[in-house]
C-alpha cells in the first residue's frame, strides 16, 4: 500500500473512532462523575483524527512530526480514559470491547510511526 492510500485510510479509521467515541460517550450515565468523564473521552478521542488530518497537511517535516507525537499522546489519553471507564463497568464489556481494540490499534500505529520519524 503506498503512503497516500495508508494516509486517507487512517485518516478515515480516525474519523470513525471519533465517531464510535461520540456515541459510546452519548450513552454514559449523566452524574458529575461520567459528565467530567465525558469530557475528556470526546475531547482526546477526537483529537487524534483532527490532528492526523492536520499531520497531513503539514507545511514542513517537523510540523508532520510534532502533529504525529499530538496523535500519539491524544490515542494514549484516550486508552487511558476508557481502561478507567472499562474498569468501573458503567457500560458492558461487549459494548467496550471493540472501541477498546481500535484505541490499543491506533496507539500502535501512531507509536510506530513515530518512531519510524525519530530514526530519520
Amino acid at each position: 500500500m503506498d503512503n497516500k492510500k495508508f494516509a486517507a485510510e487512517l485518516e478515515e479509521r480516525t474519523k470513525q473512532f471519533a465517531i464510535n467515541i461520540i456515541r459510546l460517550c452519548s450513552i454514559l450515565p449523566n452524574s458529575t462523575e461520567a459528565i467530567v468523564l465525558r469530557r475528556q473521552l470526546v475531547k482526546s478521542g477526537t483529537s487524534i483524527g483532527a490532528n492526523y488530518r492536520e499531520a497531513n497537511r503539514a507545511r514542513s517535516k517537523a510540523d508532520f512530526k510534532s502533529k504525529i507525537r499530538i496523535c500519539e499522546s491524544e490515542a494514549s489519553e484516550t486508552q487511558y480514559w476508557l481502561e478507567i471507564l472499562k474498569d468501573l463497568k458503567w457500560l458492558p464489556d461487549s459494548r467496550m470491547k471493540e472501541i477498546f481494540l481500535e484505541s490499543k490499534e491506533l496507539l500502535a500505529i501512531f507509536s510506530t510511526i513515530g518512531a519510524k520519524l525519530n530514526r530519520k
